[in-house]
């Protein structure tokens, strides 16, 4: 039986790079897939070459679904701006009457600024928070009461292999070292990794033992439109890159793995296909973008443990929602 038969799954960011190799992943390992983001195109055109190059602005939602529909795989392209709540709102309504259902969200969004704190316009950080931490929370709280009805009529076993409600971020792990150069990036995409540590305590305190959320960070860097810029002025900057078919390939196995191994869990793609819950990979060598080269890893080889010592004694737990009410904003 296939990943996802019968199931639907959502990436917002699924235009290019990374977002579109995993929508037509998930499809081709029996999805329904629906393609968000704000770029859409007449991807009938018989003036534009096809498939476009997946790094290029040709490269749309529009495209990506007759990417998967031509191979006889399910999509639906949604545009989606996820700075507007009311546009991720429309986007999960939409994709629930068209599929009936939502197993997996992947969000895969993203603004990027690398630059000194001094260098980085405060204009520059609010469009990177509001695409970033924003965006995501969005589209979870969106998507949340979906999830956890996929949970629910789930027919695996509890924690058991592919469960339902399963949420994929595409953030990083937390180490100092990311913070350097990109102060106002880094604050962003961490707080992105601190929303999945603190919705899977969510996840277990409610006992939604099928439902799992995971963040995933490439370990070397991925061939995309923006890595795509410096090879074209120093070519041999391909030699450090690999195609987005591993990032893929790792969300894949987040999704097959059992709730109790991904659930909370900040990783890179890499370390997470060679664990036993990945698959055991060893050999990277197909993925590597330049045919012999072995792509410099970018990330730490260990990484810190978040947790401390005295990890349950926090005193007496407050819930604003139980006493001040749902906010109604």
């Amino acid at each position: 039986m296939a990943l996802g038969n019968g199931k639907v799954a959502l990436v917002i960011g699924a235009s290019r790079g990374m977002g579109r190799q995993i929508a037509i992943d998930l499809a081709k390992n029996g999805y329904s897939v629906v393609v968000a983001a704000k770029s859409t195109s007449d991807a009938q055109s018989a003036a534009a070459p096809f498939p476009p190059d997946p790094n290029s602005p040709q490269s749309t939602i529009s495209t990506v679904e007759r990417e998967i529909v031509e191979t006889g795989g399910r999509a639906t392209a949604i545009p989606v701006d996820v700075r507007d709540q009311a546009s991720v709102q429309k986007l999960v309504d939409r994709t629930i009457e068209t599929y009936g259902r939502l197993d997996v969200l992947v969000y895969n969004s993203g603004a990027i600024w690398w630059a000194s704190v001094e260098d980085t316009p405060v204009k520059r950080f609010q469009l990177m928070q509001r695409v970033n931490p924003e965006g995501l929370y969005g589209a979870v709280f969106a998507a949340l009461p979906h999830l956890k009805k996929s949970s629910s009529s789930s027919s695996s076993p509890s924690g058991g292999v592919g469960g339902g409600g399963r949420i994929v971020v595409v953030s990083p792990p937390i180490y100092s070292r990311f913070f350097r150069g990109k102060t106002a990036y880094a604050m962003g995409k961490v707080g992105m990794s601190v929303l999945t540590k603190g919705l899977a305590m969510d996840l277990e305190r409610q006992g939604l033992k099928d439902m799992a959320i995971t963040s995933l960070w490439p370990a070397v860097a991925i061939e995309s439109a923006a890595t795509r810029r410096l090879t074209l002025s120093n070519p041999s900057e391909a030699r450090d890159l690999r195609k987005p078919a591993i990032f893929s390939a790792a969300v894949l196995a987040v999704l097959r793995a059992p709730v109790s191994s991904v659930n909370g869990l900040l990783e890179l793609d890499e370390d997470f296909l060679r664990s036993d819950a990945g698959g055991r990979v060893t050999d990277f060598s197909g993925y590597s973008v330049v045919p012999g080269a072995q792509p410099r890893r970018i990330m730490p080889a260990t990484l810190p443990d978040l947790t401390v010592a005295e990890q349950d004694d926090e005193g007496k737990r407050m819930d604003s929602a139980k006493t001040e009410g749902r906010a109604k904003l």
